[in-house]
C-alpha cells in the first residue's frame, strides 16, 4: 500500500523560506516521477514543480521558478521542496503527488496515481 506523508508547512512571514517534504512508504522514488502542487479553496489544485526521478528533470510552474527547488533523496525516500522568498500568493495547502501516468501532463492533476494528505503553507504581509 503506498503512503505519502507531507510535512514541513507552517506559517510565515512573506520574504520567509520553508522546506516542505514527502515520505513514502510502499513507493520507491528513484524510479518515478513526482510533484509538488498547492490549492487554495474554490479553485483548482495547481501544479508547482515536478521532478523525473530518472533523469533528474525538473519543472517548475512560473510562479515559482527561481524561488522553489524540488529534489529529492533516494536513499530517504524521501520528496523536498524547497521554498524561498516566500509571497502572500504563495498561501495553500501543499500536495505531494506520485506516479505520473504515462503520457500524461504533471500539470494535471488527474494525471498521477497517488497523493499525500496535504501540508498547510500560510505566507502573511
Amino acid at each position: 500500500q503506498v503512503q505519502l506523508v507531507e510535512s514541513g508547512g507552517g506559517s510565515l512571514q512573506a520574504g520567509g523560506s520553508l522546506r516542505l517534504s514527502c515520505a513514502a512508504s510502499g513507493y520507491t522514488y528513484s524510479r518515478n516521477s513526482m510533484a509538488w502542487f498547492r490549492q487554495t479553496p474554490g479553485k483548482e489544485r495547481e501544479g508547482v514543480a515536478f521532478i523525473y526521478a530518472g533523469y533528474g528533470t525538473t519543472a517548475y510552474a512560473d510562479s515559482v521558478k527561481g524561488r522553489f527547488t524540488i529534489s529529492q533523496d533516494n536513499a530517504k525516500n524521501t520528496l523536498y521542496l524547497q521554498m524561498n522568498n516566500l509571497k502572500p500568493e504563495d498561501t495553500a495547502m501543499y500536495y505531494c503527488a506520485a506516479d505520473l501516468k504515462y503520457g500524461g501532463s504533471w500539470l494535471r492533476a488527474t494525471d498521477f496515481g497517488y497523493w499525500g494528505q496535504g501540508t498547510q503553507v500560510t505566507v502573511s504581509s
